[in-house]
């Protein structure tokens, strides 16, 4: 029979990580030679390679909001227009005048509050 090897004492190499944190997606990018050579300078001055410079870069930066839909912006529109008419009332209640606010500015109001909510019904459930 063959004689029994040494057993090791310990594995060599690097320790395995965490499966989870294995990054196996890739996602391709087009940069012109300009841009290249920014990114390697930027990534260099922080002593990272070009690729874990732009991921640290992503992940730790907050995106840019989402387009608003163009629904919004028109309503948006007519909401201003309403509040500016709001705000001259309030301004002459503040200063003792009497005011009559037509029932319709505030039905008006309430309308374009639930569209913006995105409820279709006039019926605010929440």
């Amino acid at each position: 029979m063959h004689a029994e090897l040494p057993k090791r004492y310990a594995k060599g190499g690097r320790p395995q990580g965490d499966p989870a944190d294995l990054r196996t997606a890739t996602i391709g990018v087009r940069v012109s030679a300009a841009e290249y050579a920014l990114l390697r300078e930027r990534a260099a001055s922080m002593q990272m390679k070009p690729a874990q410079w732009l991921r640290t870069a992503a992940l730790s930066r907050r995106l840019p909001p989402p387009p608003v839909a163009t629904i919004n912006r028109e309503q948006y529109a007519e909401l201003a227009r309403l509040a500016a008419n709001l705000n001259q009332l309030t301004r002459l209640a503040n200063e003792g005048q009497h005011v009559n606010i037509a029932p319709a500015l505030l039905a008006e109001t309430q309308r374009l509050r639930l569209l913006l909510l995105g409820v279709k019904d006039n019926v605010d459930d929440r």
